[in-house]
This record gives C-alpha cells, structure tokens and sequence, in this order.
C-alpha cells in the first residue's frame, strides 16, 4: 500500500503543449462506421480479409476490434468492417460487394456505430476517444524541431530550474507574482531571473505610499526576492489560492487600466524584466563585441576564423538564442511574443493562464505558422509545490 499511495499525484511531469489545441471531449470529430458482433474464433480470420479489401487508410488510429464484457463478465467481440456509404443506413445496397459478401458468408448482423476521426494528441483526448470505440494513442516522443527528448538527469535539472522560479514567484510575503528564470541549456547556467514589476493591488499601492516613490519599491521589491531566491519550496498548490494571485501581471495583463491611482508600469512583466536583466548581463559580460545573427555566429564558429591571431570564441549572444525560459505561470500574449522575437528555445511554466494564457489556455501561439520563430512549450507539474505556509501564513499575520 505504501507504494501505491506514493505514485499518485505526488509525481512530476513535462507535459508538451502541441501547436494544435486538443479536441474537446464533446467537440470530437467523428465518422460513420459499420461494425458488426463477431463471434472470438472468427476474429483473426476477419481481420486479415478485411485488412486486405476494406483497409482503414484515413482511420489507422481506430482499432478493428473492440472487446466489452457483458452478462456475468463473458467477452463480447465487435468488429469494424469499414466506412459507411451512401446513406449511412447500413442496409445491404450500401454495402461494398466483398463486405456483403464476408457479412453473408459468415451470418453478421451490422450496425452504424461512430467512431473519432482524428487521432488523439493527449491521453485525457484519447480516454474520450476510447468511450465511443478503441483508438491507439501514440504520446509525443519531444523530438520537436530538432530538440532532444528529457533524458532523468535533463527533468530533474528541469524540476529544479522551475522549483527556483516558483520559489521567486512566492518569496514576497503575502502575495504571489509572476517569476522567469532564463537558463542556458548548454552550461546549465541561470543567465537572469525577475518577478513581476507591475503594481497591481492596493496593499502594494500603500508600500510604494510608504517608500515615496515607484522607483524605490521596485528596487526595494528586487532586492528582497533576491534575497529569498533560495527559500524551500513549500507544501501547497497555486490553483488553491486563487484569490491572493491578483498580483500575477500575465493573468491580469489589463489589471493596470482599472485603477485611478498608484503607481504603475503595464509592461513589466517578469518574462520582460528578465530579457532586460539579460541585455544587461550581456553588455557588462561582453562590453567590447557586437551581438552577432545565429547564422554569422555558426559561421564563424565552424571556420575556426582567426583575425590577426584572436579567435572569435567570446561572441556576445545574440538575445536569447538557445537559452530556455522557466515561468511559475503560463505568458499572456505579450510576454509570449517578446519570447519569440528573443529567439528562446523551450518554454516551461508550471500553472496554466485561464484567463490570458497565450501558449495553450487561451491562445497557441507556438503554432502560429507566419512567425520568424518557434519554439517549444511545456508545462511542468510538480507535486503539490509552492504556497501555503509562507503566502497564507503572511497574508493572515502580516509576517514571514
């Protein structure tokens, strides 16, 4: 029992979000197919004739048999024999010959069933499909464009990176923001991080009050998230606290335009601080090279050219080519657009952004085809990660 209680929900993911949305279970697509009851020692017969003369070529994710257990558990067998045609009535004029044929020779009695007519790009997709007639359900391999698939030491880096962007989102006490964690994949490096820097409550409103200008709380609020960068992680679930998730600018991107008073700046979500914060590195790390396109930087590097006995191996990024970017919520559109125009690689975010979500909640960006750029999406869930002692703790007490 105890292993069995360890495998529930407690288990971490990196689940892709495809370019495509997922049929809804309703929305489902489906067909018209004639089936019939088959008795069990007749199945492997049947299935290889009607593999020759009626093969499923625009339905191979349907399986041709379908197995349901009836009165005190005995088996019953149905099998697919092909589309319908004509009108769908099942009558024997509509019939192919050869499956008027197989139907006479070995005394079926048909029906019209429906079955889904694309196949399934989630498993919660496919346990839908199943309920009308069995489908196979192949998961994505993460062999996307090139991207490598997450070998156990790539997830658990991937589990860390995002428990440390979770772990900004939360540091402030008494309320939770947004928080981007930009990481080169190739060195294993954080190159930046920042949490929102959009005012959006009236108990923030009242600190910059305290502290006397917008400018000074915002430096007040960086300094302290940095300062609790490596708080642990805490038991809890950010979907349970919706109501202290005001402050998340990417879920209420329009939050600024309502208020009358305070001060605020609508563009400072984290994803954009955190670009800004890695121009900033790269202009101090690499103050005497100009940033060079991916294509000239892959030329010069595979050359191996050489000016006057100085290798070009220091080149100055070009944005965020390559780097991958760790969000404790899903972007809205703008954060998700400034990530392509940066030429990042994969995004990661752990909670989805029902309300403004651009890479899979709302919209889908990654699949909008007449961009420059595309990059690859994931959701990571980790177990029942993130707020309740120290968000609640200081939203009740005013203390950490």
């Amino acid at each position: 029992m105890k292993n069995t209680k360890s495998v529930s929900p407690q288990v971490s993911e990196i689940i892709h979000i495809p370019e495509k949305p997922s049929f809804l279970p309703h929305l489902q697509p489906t067909v018209n197919v004639l089936a019939s009851v088959i008795e069990p020692k007749d199945a492997n017969t049947l299935v290889r004739k009607l593999n020759q003369i009626a093969p499923l070529e625009n339905l191979q994710h349907v399986k041709r048999v379908r197995k349901k257990c009836i009165d005190g558990g005995k088996p019953q067998l149905s099998l697919l024999l092909c589309m319908t045609v004509g009108n769908d009535d099942g009558e024997d004029d509509c019939m192919p010959y050869e499956i008027l044929q197989l139907v006479k020779s070995y005394q079926l009695s048909t029906f019209i069933t429906r079955v889904c007519k694309y196949a399934a790009t989630s498993k919660e997709e496919w346990d839908e499909q199943c309920k009308l007639w069995p489908t196979s359900y192949h998961p994505p391999t993460y062999n996307i464009n090139g991207i490598t698939g997450f070998s156990e030491e790539e997830s658990q880096l991937v589990f860390g990176f995002m428990r440390h962007a979770i772990t900004l989102a939360t540091s402030s006490v008494g309320q939770v923001v947004n928080a981007a964690v930009i990481v080169d994949p190739s060195t294993k490096q954080v190159i930046a991080s920042a949490c929102d820097q959009v005012i959006s409550s009236a108990s923030l409103a009242n600190e910059v009050s305290k502290e006397g200008s917008c400018s000074n709380y915002l430096e007040n609020l960086k300094a302290f998230n940095l300062e609790n960068q490596q708080t642990s992680l805490l038991d809890g679930s950010i979907g349970e606290f919706k109501h202290i998730t005001n402050n998340v600018a990417c879920l209420h991107p329009w939050q600024w335009a309502l208020q009358s008073s305070g001060c605020w700046h609508p563009l400072r979500h984290a994803a954009i601080v955190a670009i800004e914060y890695s121009a900033a590195r790269d202009l101090q790390l690499f103050p005497d090279y100009k940033a060079r396109s991916p294509l000239k930087k892959q030329k010069i590097e595979e050359s191996g050219f050489q000016s006057n006995g100085h290798s070009y191996q220091l080149l100055r990024p070009y944005l965020c080519t390559g780097y991958d970017i760790y969000l404790a919520w899903e972007p809205c559109a703008m954060c998700a657009m400034a990530l392509v125009h940066q030429r990042v690689r994969r995004i990661f975010f752990s909670s989805p952004n029902s309300s403004a979500g651009a890479l899979g909640s709302v919209h889908r960006l990654q699949g909008e085809r007449s961009l420059n750029h595309h990059y690859a999406v994931f959701r990571v869930v980790l177990p029942k990660v993130v707020v309740r002692n120290k968000v609640v703790d200081g939203k009740t007490s005013g203390s950490g």
